[in-house]
């Protein structure tokens, strides 16, 4: 199955208010919060007290903020090696190898071709498991495919001199391919049973927009393969008539952010909303997290999408939400030196340009806080590193350490 459709009015619209765009409603909003602005739809109310807005809380424990690199061209995905080395991957088609303090160590090649226009190219990269005896790392990326495109995963061996992947091969493509350059999602993390989840998006145009709801198609999805690309036996819709038996998780919008809580074993996500309506997830197997159906935004033109409503039977509600849009890309729990930060979840945040810090309790947030919102930066990923250090990359390619003073 395949889309052939060329870019609409609707994608050069989600360029220009991308919700990878700065926020342009500066109406002030007050209350305890960190959001002082006014939300886009003043008509669509939370579901319960507490998923927006939540009090603001502060950091009480000094830090610091050291820029480790900055010629990294365009990355977007970073992951350690057990030795504390950084893989992180370029956009163009390439990974960085950097060491752990940040000095460039060398580029690593042999990987497929990218199709690396808009928001395409090589994302995220993932170590495996076992990787001190098979040396094997995985990685998504988007394909050209057919006459489009298509968020695609793929494996390959490190060579020994660390500067070429052996025998790469694409071992997941989440069809329908579609001619577009928006939304391929494609966080991936390893989950405790040595499986991967995987983020798709929806490919943002209305044309494939209602393929989010689709279970004969990958995108929109969140899928649960393993190490061969194929369906993991105890995934939700495994065994069931006209449903992809990868899916573990649909109706999303584009997600960019995949995060595994060491403390409970179970995954959350973030995604982008449109104009509004960004939201974190705690991500159950086999269930509807409403996109497009249900939404807390509104369309980048100011129209109401679909029915304007923000609940329906059988659909999940957000964890939380933002109302503007902080646009969040890559997640990851905390677990390292700074104990009051300890198993707190944190955002990479691209039009918000700050790292978002979300306090949360019995599975509600219960508290939120805006750091770095000082560096004018893009914040593309973040990783908790094996150092007990906080690392995040950014969209003008600077590799930045968070630590404890």
């Amino acid at each position: 199955m395949k889309i052939n459709i060329k870019i609409s009015i609707f994608s050069i619209l989600a360029i220009l208010f991308s919700c990878e765009s700065k926020s342009q409603n500066k109406n002030t909003y007050q209350n305890n919060s960190v959001e002082t602005e006014k939300p886009n739809s003043t008509d669509l109310k939370p579901a319960f007290s507490g998923q927006t807005r939540i009090a603001a809380v502060k950091t009480n424990t000094a830090y610091k903020v050291e820029t480790l690199n900055e010629k990294l061209g365009r990355p977007w995905g970073i992951t350690q090696l057990d030795d504390g080395r950084f893989l992180i991957t370029e956009k163009s088609g390439f990974l960085h190898l950097v060491s752990a303090d940040g000095q460039y160590v060398k580029k690593i090649i042999g990987l497929p071709k990218v199709d690396a226009s808009g928001q395409g190219g090589l994302l995220d990269v993932a170590v495996d498991p076992d990787f001190a005896n098979n040396r094997i790392l995985f990685w998504t990326f988007s394909e050209p495919f057919e006459n489009g495109n298509l968020t695609s995963v793929a494996k390959g061996k490190l060579s020994l001199d660390e500067t070429q992947i052996e025998n790469p091969q694409v071992i997941f493509r989440a069809t329908p391919s579609y001619n577009g350059k928006l939304h391929y999602g494609s966080r991936i993390v390893f989950d405790t049973s040595g499986h991967l989840f995987v983020s798709t998006g929806e490919r943002s145009d209305k044309v494939t927009r209602p393929l989010a709801q689709d279970l004969t198609t990958y995108l929109g999805k969140i899928v649960r393969i393993t190490k061969e690309g194929k369906a993991v036996v105890d995934n939700p819709f495994v065994g069931k008539t006209d449903v992809k038996p990868e899916i573990y998780s649909y109706g999303h919008r584009n997600v960019q952010g995949l995060a595994i809580d060491s403390s409970t074993g179970e995954l959350w996500n973030s995604e982008f909303g449109p104009r509004g309506g960004d939201e974190i997830n705690l991500i159950k197997p086999g269930k509807n997290y409403g996109w497009p159906d249900i939404t807390y935004g509104i369309e980048y033109s100011g129209n109401n999408i679909g029915k304007h409503i923000t609940q329906k039977e059988g659909m999940e509600q957000p964890v939380y939400y933002w109302d503007p849009v902080i646009s969040p890309s890559g997640i990851t729990f905390y677990t390292g030196t700074i104990d009051e930060w300890k198993n707190n979840l944190f955002l990479a945040c691209l039009s918000g340009e700050h790292i978002d810090r979300i306090v949360i309790k019995d599975n509600k947030v219960v508290g939120e806080e805006r750091l770095l919102d000082d560096k004018g930066e893009r914040f593309r990923d973040i990783l908790d590193g094996k150092d007990g250090n906080l690392y995040t990359i950014t969209d003008s390619g600077k590799l930045m350490k968070i630590s404890k003073k």
